[in-house]
């Protein structure tokens, strides 16, 4: 089986990050966000990875060779010229996802993390004999959304309704599909959605289908969800009893330390964070909401939380860090410095206070 992973274009959301890495490399729960996805394609025995890709495709590629390696896979690249949108580039990739056994391939959106039910995902396609399938996630906001309408029983897609202004439905696009082959019929190789303007097409044939996902599901693209994304990500690892997370009298709820990672005395850790591979958190440090990426030393007696402390980064002594304080790559906040919702580019030293959100250039 083969799957396409949507990578497309900056990353602009989640920058200063982005500007270090290519979005999908960026670690989410000390792994980059890409692999949780092959990870899981992997597993129910997708043998070649596609990746769309617009931006730096060779750093991507030189990454995940290792990953060929490790986990038996094969990945490639299909590069755009200019953006596709999301329908154009499955048509620019055709040849590697067509190999004429009319076996449905997986579209992902790289931004989305979830349990990834695929396996019930293909016995789901299976059973309804229509051209693609759509996961749906049920949302509280369906307002700010576009809602797929659907037949409660067979899951038959009626018609999407973008932002409604009156309840039509709490069902959205979840950015996991499952496609026949014969869907490539319908998509040239120019900029096209497949959400606005190839599955309504699919919908009015009465051959698209839709399946709520179980469990939970994020699109963490921008900070405030990304740091959302970690405390669903935590919670369905504790459901499972993963022995990944950590415990101990100084952790508190759900928290992911690398084994790598070195922890003072005296500190306190969680809920919700992620503490990356050859960080040093010193004593007496206080961490909760939070993502430390590889290589982060955190002096004694700071304090972080809701906030994401970029790789390579160093947050001095009692300092104070939160309200989605985001550190780029090799960012050092000195001694008792205090920031409120900083956003800091790559290689700064931050000497002063940051009291209100604002960008550090």
């Amino acid at each position: 089986m083969k799957a396409l992973i949507l990578v497309g274009g900056f990353g602009t959301r989640l920058r200063p990050l982005t500007l270090s890495f290519p979005k999908p490399l960026v670690d989410f729960a000390n792994k980059p966000m890409i692999l949780h996805q092959i990870e899981a394609l992997k597993a129910i025995g997708v043998t070649e990875v596609v990746l769309a890709i617009n931006y730096q495709p060779e750093v991507m590629l030189n990454f995940l060779k290792d990953f060929e390696t490790k986990l038996g896979i094969k990945i490639t690249c299909s590069q755009e010229t200019e953006p596709l949108g999301t329908a154009g580039p499955l048509a620019l990739a055709r040849d590697k996802l067509d190999d004429g056994s009319g076996e449905p391939f997986f579209v992902l959106n790289s931004d989305v993390i979830s349990e990834y039910p695929l396996k019930e995902m293909i016995a789901f396609h299976k059973s309804h004999g229509g051209e693609a399938s759509i996961m749906v996630t049920k949302v509280d906001e369906p307002s700010k959304y576009g809602v797929v309408v659907m037949e409660e029983s067979t899951g038959r897609v009626e018609r999407f309704v973008e932002k409604p202004k009156i309840f039509v439905g709490n069902k959205i696009n979840a950015g996991i599909y499952l496609l026949n082959p014969s869907i490539l019929n319908r998509i040239e190789p120019k900029p096209t959605s497949i959400e606005k303007e190839i599955f309504p097409k699919i919908a009015s044939s009465n051959l698209l289908f839709a399946m709520v996902l179980p469990g939970f599901w994020m699109d963490i693209g921008q900070p405030k969800d990304y740091i959302t994304g970690l405390k669903l990500y935590l919670d369905s690892l504790r459901k499972k009893s993963s022995p990944k997370l950590a415990s101990g009298p100084h952790i508190i709820g759900n928290v992911l330390v690398h084994e790598s990672a070195k922890i003072g005395e005296g500190c306190l850790i969680g809920p919700d964070v992620a503490i990356g591979p050859g960080c040093v958190v010193e004593s007496g440090v206080r961490l909760s909401r939070c993502t430390v990426m590889r290589g982060v030393r955190v002096k004694m007696h700071a304090c972080i939380s809701s906030s994401i402390i970029g790789w390579h980064s160093t947050v001095g002594m009692w300092a104070r860090v939160e309200n989605m304080t985001i550190l780029g790559e090799d960012v050092h906040v000195c001694d008792e410095v205090y920031s409120n919702g900083g956003v800091v580019l790559p290689h700064k030293e931050i000497k002063a206070s940051i009291l209100k959100p604002e960008i550090v250039m």
